[in-house]
């Protein structure tokens, strides 16, 4: 962890200057380097850091609990869940105003998870959660799908489109405050589910006998990945593969338990996401920034099929 700590002390200041204009804060000629640094880069990269850590996080907690190193934060079901809101905000015109696009996210995100745990049940197993989410997901994909074809003008369909590329454009210190005191609560549910999902390694039933309750775990892993989940979507939009990424890249580096996973999985999705954001404004793109949602899904579909790939050998 001291490790990522100080790479995370080093890549902030590089995101500060890092743009398409370089800055440099003492230049007396660049006025308005203050006010850039402040306003604009500083939430911007503090916002990278929230929204990693949570999905670092998230996507540790779930491979740990699906004993499934292929499980990423968007199997529950809700980051679609809490993009579909954010998709009705920008359909009924709401997202013009203020607070709504993140409110209607979160909603959406908190509908998902009390869909989940109705579903999923008080005695509700692995199996029968993980097909809840699923379902969530693919409902949630399917009313967004139709949102969009059905949108009332050009400019809706536009703006929800680019918005479910995900990015940390354009974003204040409002959407920071929104977005880190869930993220952090949603962390602290998650390092509180790590000894029972080291219990869980040993398998169901030695899991009960250590006095792991399962219906308790699971609102847990509900409450911490919705907080999580659900507040990067509310800000950032859709932002995937860092889940299932980060803890493939910190395992080697820990005794492999869940609960030591968790803590260094939030420090590297934060590590990823804010580096990943510095290579999207400064790679020279004639049509503008390249997003940030984009960028993770190009860098982890390679990563994924490797996966796959390393898998297939050890079962040959």
């Amino acid at each position: 962890m001291p490790i990522l700590i100080a790479a995370i002390v080093l890549a902030v200041p590089l995101s500060l200057l890092a743009g398409r204009v370089w800055l440099d804060p003492f230049d007396p000629h660049l006025r308005n380097a203050a006010v850039i640094l402040i306003e604009l880069r500083l939430p911007r990269a503090l916002l990278a850091l929230t929204v990693g850590a949570g999905l670092g996080a998230a996507g540790a907690a779930m491979q740990g609990y699906l004993r499934n190193p292929l499980a990423d934060p968007g199997l529950f079901g809700i980051a679609p869940g809490a993009a579909l809101g954010a998709v009705l905000s920008f359909w009924t015109g709401w997202a013009a105003t203020g607070w709504a696009l993140p409110l209607f996210a979160l909603i959406g995100a908190g509908g998902a998870m009390a869909l989940l745990a109705l579903i999923a049940g008080r005695s509700g197993g692995i199996a029968l959660f993980t097909l809840a989410g699923l379902m969530i997901a693919s409902l949630a994909g399917a009313l967004m799908s139709l949102a969009i074809s059905l949108s009332p003008t050009p400019f809706a369909m536009s703006e929800i489109v680019v918005w479910l590329m995900g990015a940390v454009a354009d974003r204040s210190w409002r959407d920071l405050w929104i977005a880190a005191p869930l993220t952090f609560v949603g962390i602290a549910l998650l390092i509180a589910a790590g000894r029972s999902l080291d219990a869980l390694t040993l398998g169901d039933m030695a899991a009960r006998s250590l006095g792991v309750e399962p219906r308790a775990l699971q609102v847990l892993l509900i409450g911490g990945i919705g907080l999580t989940v659900g507040a990067g979507v509310a800000v950032a939009g859709i932002i995937g593969f860092v889940g299932l990424i980060v803890p493939h890249l910190i395992r080697p580096m820990t005794d492999r338990r869940p609960s030591s996973l968790i803590v260094p999985s939030a420090l590297a999705g934060a590590l990823l996401l804010l580096v990943a954001d510095v290579l999207c404004r400064i790679l020279p793109l004639a049509g503008g920034e390249l997003r940030l949602g984009i960028a993770l899904s190009l860098i982890g579909a390679p990563f994924f099929l490797a996966l796959l790939l390393r898998m297939r050998k050890g079962l040959a």
